[in-house]
């Protein structure tokens, strides 16, 4: 609506306005206040732009980490709405048919969503990492499938042409991007999945200053309505993964084919494709970072990625149950409400419990990667975690609902065809379980 979409950018100019901020930041309505703590003298301190409370001995409180600062909030607020009165309505048609609504699409787009870490001058929103990850997390609380086509765009996408690409390159893409063209990542294909890098789509000379790809591309989100893809091609394989390198390759350029559309279990309307690459020439200028640097790029941009799936995952399992909940208060068995039966009330608060849990690891990942701190392990374990979370929520929920909970209906059903792809893309379980384990084991060295 017109009203939703002011209100969305009012809190996308409140955010860009005050500049690229800490994202702790709060104002002094919003700073954290002690109360009933026996200290002879607590006090706020105010150190750079965050604002925390002090006891006399000087020892610093800081916030909890899932605290929003004001900007936070009103983004989470306003992403939400969006949500129930735009996508909402949408989320059965768009299921039962496979499609994302292109209304849904462009929405994303006029409300500031699609360049959140893009700066004002280049048409974006100029927010944070974190915003994206709040952005994430509302989405799948209604449709984890929009969710994921937003997650992929900013996090895998326009992060690889903001931190790696050329001025040319950003300042060419970065504003399309922001208003109106979809991104898609390309880095898996058939017999490349957890084994990425070992990838057969090459990138071959073709005079002194342009390449031909050729291979496919399998499983590739967002290709459906993409404008432009990021593609992973081996320009030299005697150097194993240290030839890949990456390109952006626009969707009209010739020899580009978008293939079968794969009928899925969940997040059906997100569009999973696979693009083929038939002698497509793209010029030197097309390459992103550096020639050779492709397996960087695709590694530091899925770590990050592996916490935006956790926030989507986290959504989900919070849409669920947020879903779930007033039936279960509603319904009535042997006189009263089944939310008041002792078993239901372990299951919720097993979910509840659940959900808090993944919350934390992924926004402390978050914000461990905004602070410039290694956050690989805490990705891996955001990401590993808030999967299991997701699926089991939801079929708890299931369970709480019973037969109503089985039918379409509901949506409880959706949310679980949704939550099983957490456990597969952008790394699944074990290879989550062993980047852990590594290290682990290397900080015991």
């Amino acid at each position: 609506s017109n009203t939703t979409q002011r209100n969305m950018h009012r809190a996308v100019r409140s955010i860009v306005g005050g500049g690229l901020r800490s994202l702790c930041a709060t104002s002094p309505s919003s700073s954290l206040i002690l109360h009933n703590v026996k200290s002879s003298s607590l006090k706020t301190i105010r150190v750079g732009t965050r604002t925390f409370s002090s006891s006399a001995s000087g020892f610093e409180i800081r916030p909890p980490i899932t605290v929003f600062s004001e900007d936070e909030t009103m983004l989470q607020e306003t992403v939400a709405k969006f949500a129930k009165e735009v996508i909402l309505p949408k989320v059965k048609h768009m299921d039962e048919q496979a499609k994302m609504d292109p209304s849904v699409l462009s929405g994303c787009f006029s409300n500031g969503l699609m360049g959140i870490e893009v700066t004002p001058d280049l048409q974006g929103a100029g927010m944070s990492f974190t915003s994206s990850i709040i952005v994430i997390e509302e989405l799948a609380k209604i449709d984890p499938a929009v969710s994921v086509m937003v997650d992929v765009h900013n996090t895998l996408v326009v992060t690889a042409i903001r931190t790696w690409g050329s001025k040319a390159q950003q300042e060419h893409w970065l504003p399309r991007l922001a208003t109106d063209t979809l991104g898609s990542f390309c880095l898996s294909e058939w017999g490349a999945g957890s084994d990425a890098f070992s990838l057969k789509t090459k990138a071959e000379k073709d005079g002194p200053d342009h390449y031909l790809l050729n291979g496919t591309k399998a499983w590739v989100t967002n290709s459906g309505e993409a404008g432009l893809f990021l593609v992973m091609a081996n320009a030299d394989f005697s150097q194993a993964h240290r030839g890949i390198t990456a390109f952006l390759v626009p969707r009209d350029a010739p020899g580009l084919h978008v293939g079968k559309k794969e009928d899925k279990m969940g997040i059906r309307a997100s569009s999973t494709c696979e693009v083929t690459f038939n002698n497509v020439r793209v010029h030197k200028d097309s390459i992103v970072g550096e020639y050779g640097k492709g397996y960087k790029i695709a590694i530091e941009s899925l770590n990050e990625g592996r916490i935006g799936i956790a926030g989507q995952m986290i959504g989900l399992a919070q849409g669920v149950l947020d879903a779930s909940m007033p039936y279960i208060i509603e319904r009535k068995q042997f006189g009263k409400s089944i939310s008041d039966f002792q078993g239901v009330q372990y299951t919720y608060a097993d979910a509840a419990t659940d959900i808090m849990m993944g919350r934390l690891l992924c926004y402390n990942a978050a914000r461990m990667k905004e602070a410039g701190i290694p956050f690989v392990k805490e990705a891996a374990m955001a990401k590993l975690t808030c999967s299991r979370v997701a699926e089991r929520v939801a079929s708890s929920c299931i369970s709480m609902l019973g037969g109503v909970g089985y039918t379409k209906e509901f949506p409880a059903e959706k949310f679980y065809r949704d939550a099983k792809i957490g456990q597969i893309y952008e790394g699944t379980t074990n290879m989550q379980l062993q980047t852990i384990g590594k290290i682990i084991r290397d900080s015991y060295k």
